[in-house]
């Protein structure tokens, strides 16, 4: 998109945040952000790490999203005032509140919550008006992250995924339902088709699922390639799939280019799920792709980055953004794009009436049960950026009084609404906080060196400079204790200061541990949202809580610090 054109749409944007008083202005804002004239002769529409939310909901963009070396200072590394300047938008404007973390509270009251299904069916829909054969693309992270996705081990969302009219979908999390269960949702998915190139049998490496699918789109031979998250077995339990591997594939992705090309593909786009970073890097090793449609770090990113002749981009969480990719496709390929990350919000966008009576009756089982208020927030409840946020605090301070530990984890994860100023907290909130299949919460003793070795090994998975050796989310959030930690070191040398109480961890001294989502086979425990939900009717409201950040070190300006 050239940068006249955007800078226009920023100042769409910015009318729409301004207008929203009356129902005529919201009319008139809703038309004015979202006017997308039609662009060439293929157009794909994206969405991705839904995480099972078919309700609006808010969601806070991270204040710290750390980045070092030639990344430092570029997207997806900026955050805050940062992001704003770099794309230049105005503060206070929508598109100000929808990709940054500022004045999160207040924006949320004027701009109301975004997502939601209904709501997107209705931008979906419009979009198709002016461009009937675009093919809409999901991510993946869509059959978990609420309790109703759980209890019906993806069932809800497939159904939503239907009605929307998701074209193809490759994976993430819908793994950890197990291999038993991820076939017989493939099947379900019908017509939708379900792509991973990068998940192969571990006896033969023969694939376990349809690699890529070719789409005439407008007479023009479009190739979609499915990228499942190449550490699936890291990150999650491995016994739930242990017949399967996984992996980035470069190799074999590069033969399929070759292959779909020399099958008169005119357009090859990497439907993926690797993170950006290593999307980024991927870009660059990898030739033939002309776009990467990427998923699984929520990063809202407005404007592609060209890596080469390679477009790649991130479509944001939980509903929040429908990204738009209309190319020019002639003979010779791609010769021309425009680009558009489109915020659903769902006051500028009414509720499409076939998906919000399919949402309501599929919650309909469940609606009593979800609505039950366990306390309520006095503060901003979220859980987003490389180290704790407020909903991890309230999660570890559970952990720490309910099991009677002296320290606490809880897994780095990016995904779960947040709550304003107010709000109930609901079980539904809580589940959307917890809602995994191995939510068992443990207690162990572990040494002051083991608890060393863990945090030096997370953040290794998160801090080291190759991205194909990110292996999992974000810093597991810590209660109980504080540490220091320099990202930019080598593994061992992150990790310093360790202290509880304010005196120093002793390497040999074991100290009680409280954690949950156990990876390991065999573990027993309560559900993590018994313990928290246990703590949170004892407590009946939950004050501001501050946030246990760790003391960073060696972290420049341009690091992805708000």
């Amino acid at each position: 998109m050239r940068r006249r054109a955007f800078l226009r749409l920023l100042a769409l944007a910015a009318a729409a945040g301004a207008s929203l008083r009356s129902r005529q202005s919201d009319a008139q804002a809703a038309a004015e952000l979202y006017d997308a004239p039609p662009f060439g002769n293929v157009s794909l529409l994206h969405i991705t790490d839904v995480h099972a939310q078919l309700l609006p909901v808010h969601f806070r963009e991270p204040s710290v999203n750390l980045a070092f070396g030639k990344n430092a200072g570029h997207p997806p590394h900026l955050v805050g005032d940062a992001l704003l300047k770099h794309y230049g938008i105005a503060p206070g404007s929508t598109a100000a509140h929808a990709l940054t973390h500022l004045d999160f509270a207040a924006a949320s009251q004027r701009y109301g919550k975004t997502g939601g299904y209904a709501h997107l069916a209705t931008l979906v829909k419009r979009l198709r008006a002016s461009r009937p054969h675009a093919l809409l693309l999901d991510g993946g992270d869509s059959w978990q992250g609420s309790a109703t996705a759980l209890w019906t081990e993806g069932a809800d969302m497939i159904g939503a995924q239907k009605l929307l009219g998701v074209a193809y979908m490759t994976a993430h999390w819908e793994f950890t339902y197990g291999a038993e269960r991820m076939l017989a949702a493939i099947k379900e998915l019908a017509p939708i088709q379900f792509l991973a190139q990068n998940v192969r049998t571990v006896d033969f490496e023969d694939p376990v699922f349809t690699p890529y699918a070719i789409r005439e789109v407008n007479a023009v031979p479009v190739a979609i390639i499915g990228q499942a998250f190449p550490y699936t077995p890291i990150a999650h339990p491995r016994y739930r799939f242990p017949d399967w591997s996984f992996g980035i594939q470069e190799t074999r992705l590069q033969k399929l280019v070759d292959e779909v090309r020399a099958k008169r593909a005119k357009a090859v786009v990497l439907l993926s799920h690797n993170g950006m970073d290593v999307d980024l890097k991927l870009a660059s090793r990898v030739r033939g792709i002309d776009a990467i449609l990427g998923g699984h770090t929520h990063d809202g990113v407005p404007v592609p980055v060209m890596v080469g002749s390679t477009l790649v981009t991130n479509a944001g969480s939980h509903g929040k953004f429908v990204a738009l990719l209309d190319l020019d496709v002639g003979p010779g390929g791609v010769r021309g794009y425009r680009y558009r990350l489109l915020p659903v919000f769902a006051d500028l966008l009414p509720a499409d009436s076939a998906m919000a009576g399919y949402i309501g009756e599929a919650r309909k089982p469940y609606a009593s049960k979800l609505r039950e208020a366990l306390a309520q927030t006095e503060g901003l409840l979220y859980r987003r950026g490389n180290f704790n946020g407020t909903f991890d605090e309230l999660m570890l301070r559970a952990l720490l009084a309910e099991k009677d530990a002296e320290i606490a984890f809880s897994p780095g994860f990016r995904w779960g609404p947040t709550l304003l100023p107010g709000d109930p907290i609901t079980v539904e909130d809580l589940m959307a906080q917890t809602a995994i299949t191995y939510p068992q919460v443990t207690v162990s003793e572990l040494t002051g060196a083991e608890i060393k070795a863990v945090l030096e090994d997370i953040a290794d998975n998160l801090f080291n400079a190759d991205p194909y050796l990110q292996q999992g989310g974000d810093m597991v959030r810590v209660g109980g204790m504080t540490y220091a930690i320099r990202p930019p070191a080598k593994i061992g040398g992150r990790i310093s200061d360790l202290r509880l109480a304010g005196q120093p961890l002793q390497a040999d001294k074991r100290y009680k541990v409280a954690g949950w989502a156990p990876v390991r086979e065999g573990v027993s425990g309560e559900p993590v949202w018994e313990v928290v939900g246990r703590y949170l009717r004892a407590q009946k409201r939950v004050a501001p809580l501050p946030v246990n950040q760790p003391r960073l070190e060696g972290v420049g300006r341009n690091a992805g610090l708000a």
